[in-house]
Formats: C-alpha cells, structure tokens, sequence
C-alpha cells in the first residue's frame, strides 16, 4: 500500500467522473479544513495481509494528524502511486473500515466517493512533514 499524505489547510472535492459502473451516487462539493488528507492506492499483495495493513494505516493517519492537532482526515483512492492496483472490492472496503476505526477515535473522517474520478482544491501548509509518502 502506498499512501501519500497532506496536512491541508482547506481540501475541497468535485465529483467530476463516474468510473467505475456499480459506484454509487456521488453527491456534490466538500471541502474539509485543518485535515490530514490520504491519497490510497491498494496494492494486490494488500489483499493477503489486511488486517495487520488495516493497523499501519491508522496508526500513519494518526501520526500526520498528530504534527498539527488535526481531527479531521480525509481518504481517498488514488490508484496512481503505482502500476498495480488491488481490486476495486478490496480497496473500498478497506477505507470504510479504516474510516470506522478512525471514527471510533474521536476523528471526523469523510471519503471522496470512491469509483469517481474527482476535481480537487489542496492548499498544504508549508513545513516538510506537511506532504509525506509513505509504503505499507
């Protein structure tokens, strides 16, 4: 798993393009301030390992989110870190439960619509632990 992670004064999102058939209904504008934003790309070697992945992940969301005292985070897919892409299946699965398990810790958690190709606005702070990259 690739994540590639902001700390975002303001994150806001379109949904611009269905991609995906069965994607549900996408609703209209968010924008989110003060959030540690994730951009996601499930891996096919994620499928075996998920549980102990499910943990990495949260555990790296909290730790962005710690360098600014952030509560609010924001995932989204992004199958663009690299060339192989676990299933679409897995992939949603694994950011709603990623999501409760934030959710279940006192963060306010939205997802981009997953199967939907979005427009984006990112303004990040400045410091250098303000964009990280980081393989799980």
């Amino acid at each position: 798993m690739k994540l590639l992670m902001f700390l975002a004064k303001r994150f806001a999102f379109r949904p611009f393009e269905k991609m995906l058939p069965d994607a549900a209904d996408a609703g209209d504008e968010i924008q989110v301030v003060d959030a540690a934003v994730v951009f996601v790309h499930a891996e096919p070697q994620d499928e075996a390992h998920a549980a102990g992945l499910e943990t990495k992940f949260v555990k790296n969301v909290k730790w962005i989110a710690g360098k600014r005292g952030f509560k609010n985070v924001v995932l989204h897919s992004f199958t663009h870190l690299t060339e192989a892409s676990a299933s679409p299946q897995f992939a949603e699965a694994f950011l709603q439960s990623a999501a409760t398990r934030l959710r279940n810790t006192g963060y306010q958690v939205t997802l981009t619509p997953f199967g939907w190709v979005c427009e984006w606005e990112l303004s990040v702070y400045g410091e250098s632990l303000a964009k990280v990259f980081k393989v799980l």
